[in-house]
């Protein structure tokens, strides 16, 4: 006898290949039974690419009736290992909330990380989240700290604020860069899943900083999630072309290199880009990308890249530019230095590639599609438009939040578009891209990672039940909180955070993910 069964649904296990009318059994936080277990021993197992072959080592199966305390009639419906979100700002409970609806069961800062990483754990862990949870540590805070003297710790907010000052983007000396990486050395020790390097945002930093910084991460047998500094296409005296400096860090250190959302930072050089990375990988480099389906991103209005002498260097109009608080769309370059004067911290909407602009989509749907790249959100915090509700208010009051719509929406998109309406992933394909393949990324350096993206028994009972013909997103620019539609039931550790199409507003069930 079982807690809960998933009767009748079409269950997907992107690990073996499994795509089959089954039931799922769980108990506890466990996937405890997948029926008929013999399409799950007899399938193939596969790999990622620049992966070693995958072994399911930790999940068995078992073949039986299946009965449960509950029962839960799925029929036409899909069961799916929750979606594993490598690149989520989203750390608060209320962004949690909009990324479950989105079929997110767990979401993992680690582009930026945050450091001290012990900081952040202990304050999600004090506060409770709906989703599972963890961090990188963070090359710019710990940099931040220690080349730019300011106070190390603080969180993302933290972070935001200081990614315009100059202070922490200069050259580090050679003892600075040796107690830079003592800081990322003792984060890793306590938990930490890799090594975040926002490099986009420092671009002049020595490449042998960077060299040192993936060797560190090579020997904890951790990968390095870059944001990637400028091309040479954009930026001809950059010290090192973006693209080929994270290729060369794979090559020289042996580090699995995570290349972030490729496309906005890539932008209409993403195909020389995906040429260098492939070029690496066909040479033994273990390397990753990712990819949002969504041509504009949202950063600090702070950030290097912003100065307005680089506008054109980043394929950028100044109208291009959207205060994300207001909705302004920043008119003249000196309306632009006012508000990185007075808020470097506040978040903007950057359109680099026109959606509605069949060539530009192309960029956009080529590097999504490609067959190294996993799905990630890049969700970012939410800006409170007014004084801050109750944080587990939930729904969100009517234009109390504003973020990127990809916060809420990036998954559902993924499925909307490219496979219910282009037809150009199945639905193994692309829930293999949200689930089993982002934890490949991960699970040789951490292994609660190998417990996850699969529907298999023994594994974690993080699942997404949803209705193909339907689940889509509905955020927009203009309404960019709008939850996404399609997802029945969504658990995270067998613990319903969605039920019957709509939130549980008491389940914070979310576990600490460390190394």
């Amino acid at each position: 006898m079982h807690d809960l069964v998933l009767r009748g649904g079409r269950v997907l296990d992107p690990e073996t290949g499994l795509d089959a009318l089954a039931d799922v059994a769980v108990t506890g936080g466990t996937i405890t039974a997948v029926s008929p277990a013999s399409r799950v021993a007899s399938a193939t197992v596969r790999a990622t690419p620049g992966t070693a072959p995958a072994t399911p080592e930790t999940c068995t199966d078992s073949s039986r009736t299946l009965t449960g305390h509950r029962t839960l009639d799925v029929t036409g419906l899909v069961v799916a290992p929750g979606f594993i979100d490598l690149h989520s700002h989203s750390h608060t409970v209320a962004g949690h909330r909009l990324q479950a609806l989105d079929g997110v069961t767990t979401a993992l800062e680690l582009e930026l990380g945050l450091s001290p990483v012990g900081e952040a754990y202990r304050q999600a862990a004090a506060e409770g989240r709906p989703l599972n949870y963890g961090f990188s540590t963070s090359w710019a805070q710990a940099r931040m700290a220690v080349v730019g003297a300011l106070p190390h710790g603080g969180g993302a907010t933290a972070a935001l604020e200081h990614l315009g000052d100059a202070a922490w983007q200069r050259e580090a000396t050679r003892p600075q860069e040796d107690a830079l990486l003592e800081l990322l050395r003792r984060d890793l020790a306590d938990g930490a899943l890799g090594v975040g390097l926002i490099v986009g945002y420092a671009p002049r930093i020595r490449p042998e900083e960077y060299l040192a910084v993936a060797r560190l991460a090579a020997l904890a047998g951790l990968p390095t999630f870059t944001h990637a500094r400028s091309l040479v296409d954009q930026v001809p005296d950059i010290p090192v072309d973006g693209a080929e400096e994270i290729a060369r860090a794979a090559g020289e250190t042996g580090v699995h290199a995570h290349y972030c959302h490729v496309t906005s930072t890539s932008r209409r050089h993403t195909d020389r880009v995906l040429a260098v990375l492939d070029r690496a990988r066909a040479e033994g480099g273990r390397i990753s990308t990712e990819a949002y389906p969504y041509g504009a991103g949202m950063t600090a209005v702070g950030a290097a890249f912003l100065a307005p002498e680089m506008l054109p260097a980043a394929g950028l109009d100044v109208g291009d530019i959207v205060l994300a608080a207001t909705g302004e769309r920043i008119r003249d370059l000196t309306r632009l230095r006012e508000l990185r004067a007075a808020d470097p911290g506040a978040l903007a909407v950057l359109h680099f590639l026109d959606e509605t602009d069949a060539a530009d989509r192309a960029f956009i749907d080529r590097a999504l599609l490609h067959p190294s790249t996993v799905v990630g959100s890049d969700a970012m915090p939410l800006t409170w438009t007014g004084p801050a509700p109750d944080p587990l208010a939930w729904p969100l009051p009517p234009g109390a939040a504003v973020t990127h719509p990809r916060t809420a929406g990036t998954f559902s998109r993924m499925l909307r578009r490219y496979v219910r309406e282009l037809g150009a992933l199945g639905l193994l394909d692309a829930v293999g891209r949200a689930t089993h393949l982002p934890a490949r990324v991960l699970e040789s350096g951490v292994p609660a990672l190998r417990r996850k993206g699969r529907v298999q028994a023994g594994c974690d009972a993080d699942l997404v039940v949803f209705d193909p013909a339907t689940v889509g997103d509905r955020a927009t620019y203009a309404d960019s909180t709008r939850p996404s539609v399609g997802f029945a039931h969504v658990l995270v550790g067998g613990t319903p955070v969605v039920a019957h199409g709509e939130l549980v507003p008491d389940a914070l069930p979310g576990r600490a993910v460390r190394r």
